[in-house]
């Protein structure tokens, strides 16, 4: 038997099989597109219906929510109306667009919405959006 022989056979079986590897991104590649739609920031809120156009953003958005016991929220996280206005301006510091959306269930009354939207200008926010649910076409 020679020896070069015995080489050229090991060399053949040294090779990686990357048929699993890629069997599990393909799966891993499908969880993610099938989650990723159902991962949505804030609070479940009544929103009130308006003709809008949808906007497109490019940076993560920061949204305050008020539901219908009047809880304030950033995001998902629930603070006081009175440190929402330190929490914002530490929350967009380092960020060129200085904007905030403001989703307030149609059931808080007027007069919560006003005093929310003074705090989140007081932090120093330039842009505030008002999200609603589009309108139904009659």
């Amino acid at each position: 038997m020679d020896i070069g022989s015995r080489h050229d056979d090991r060399s053949s079986m040294a090779q990686i099989n990357v048929t699993p590897l890629v069997d599990v991104m393909l799966v891993l590649l499908v969880i993610f597109m099938v989650t990723a739609p159902m991962m949505q920031q804030g609070v479940q809120v009544n929103l009130p219906r308006a003709e809008t156009k949808a906007m497109t953003a490019q940076e993560e958005a920061v949204v305050v929510s008020l539901d219908t016991k009047g809880k304030v929220f950033i995001n998902s996280t629930e603070v006081s109306l009175g440190d929402l206005k330190a929490k914002l301006t530490a929350m967009v510091a380092n960020r060129t667009k200085k904007e905030v959306f403001l989703k307030a269930d149609r059931d808080v009354p007027y007069g919560e919405v006003v005093r929310t939207m003074a705090e989140i200008k007081g932090a120093g926010i330039e842009r505030l959006g008002m999200v609603t649910e589009p309108a139904q076409k009659r």
